[in-house]
């Protein structure tokens, strides 16, 4: 059976469901109908309002997290049930944004320190103009009954967002207005597509399900399906700082480097500290500011490389919990997002002796 889950979170604490049980439509109904039965007409509308907005949760730092991002001094995480979190002091605190939904947010993506978006389940589109602190709803697709997976932008007018089905939505306007251009992709399987990134130089590659690729040399106009190296799903891309060269990695400890855009391919082996090949998972990646490539994912898993992808160091972190994003810091420590919520780490991923 093929998976419906939006596998780069696989194996987490909490798995949200691609589609919607009718008896989960019904309870929804019930609730509704019990709350117009019982309130004024002032408290219907300040339910409904608080309905359309994330929980306010004073444990959101220690909840299931997808994604982060560095915008210089300040961190911005995204999750489950809507949770956006804002850190200005190096993960020290977090103070949690209001969030027009409750939906999983699977992905976030900055173009500068103010302008951002976010994708979750419903196929949901959020944006911020104020560096995190205030979201507006862009996009949503209820019939899709499938979530978007991730998001980017190469301005802030230009950018494409991919998610379960073959789902590729493009927007030429800041996100105003977001068109499905799937039929861009020859994939007829419609294969879940789980990650999108830039390959400098050279254009957008897409990874996917069952090893899926695409690469895009005109930034999203025309793809072409690019012969994978592995039949296994793909959860994350990344550019390296050397001309057409990128990184791709997915279901137990695959990771494989191309310098030529994906027209070849070399395997990177991942050794434990047991010296065995890592089996883990790999959620997500991140090109930091100083030029090392940090990959993270199950079992604690955190990989680093500060030879452009060639070699990478492996610590798997002594809680063994899953880690679905990674960011650097302005002091150097990595911050890792996932399950339990936020960790800080040491530059290598090893623990600092505290979670926040």
């Amino acid at each position: 059976m093929r998976r419906t889950l939006a596998e780069r979170v696989a194996g987490l604490s909490r798995a949200p469901v691609l589609r919607r049980s009718p008896i989960a439509k019904a309870l929804s109904l019930c609730s509704v109908l019990s709350m117009l039965m019982f309130a004024s007409v002032p408290l219907q509308a300040a339910s409904a309002e608080a309905n359309n907005f994330s929980v306010t949760s004073a444990k959101a730092s220690h909840s299931l997290l997808l994604d982060v991002a560095s915008l210089g001094k300040r961190l911005v995480a995204v999750g489950d049930r809507g949770h956006i979190l804002l850190s200005d002091d190096n993960a020290t605190s977090w103070t949690q944004a209001k969030v027009p939904t409750k939906q999983m947010l699977t992905a976030v993506f900055f173009i500068d320190e103010r302008n951002g978006w976010a994708v979750g389940h419903d196929s949901q589109i959020l944006a911020t103009t104020d560096g995190g602190a205030t979201w507006t709803k862009q996009f949503e697709d209820l019939e899709r009954e499938a979530p978007l997976l991730d998001i980017w932008f190469k301005d802030r007018n230009n950018g494409y967002a991919v998610g379960a089905y073959g789902a590729l939505l493009e927007t030429t306007d800041g996100g105003a207005n977001w068109e499905d251009v799937s039929d861009r992709l020859d994939n007829e399987d419609t294969y879940h597509l789980n990650a999108i990134g830039e390959v400098k130089d050279s254009g957008l590659f897409i990874v996917g399900e069952q090893g899926a690729m695409f690469r895009s040399p005109d930034w999203g106009k025309t793809w072409e399906t690019v012969e994978s190296p592995y039949e296994g799903s793909l959860f994350g891309v990344i550019g390296t700082g050397e001309p057409g060269t990128l990184l791709v990695y997915g279901l137990r400890g695959h990771l494989f480097r191309s310098t030529d855009f994906g027209s070849s391919w070399q395997a990177i082996s991942l050794k434990t500290d047991h010296n065995g090949p890592l089996e883990f998972g790999l959620a997500d990646g991140n090109r930091l500011a100083d030029g090392s490539i940090v990959v993270v994912g199950h079992g604690g898993t955190v990989l680093k490389s500060t030879d452009d992808g060639r070699s990478f160091s492996v610590i798997n972190r002594a809680d063994r919990l899953s880690l679905a994003g990674v960011a650097a810091m302005e002091n150097g420590n990595l911050i890792l997002v996932g399950q339990g919520g936020v960790h800080t780490a040491a530059p290598t991923g090893a623990d600092l002796g505290q979670q926040q």
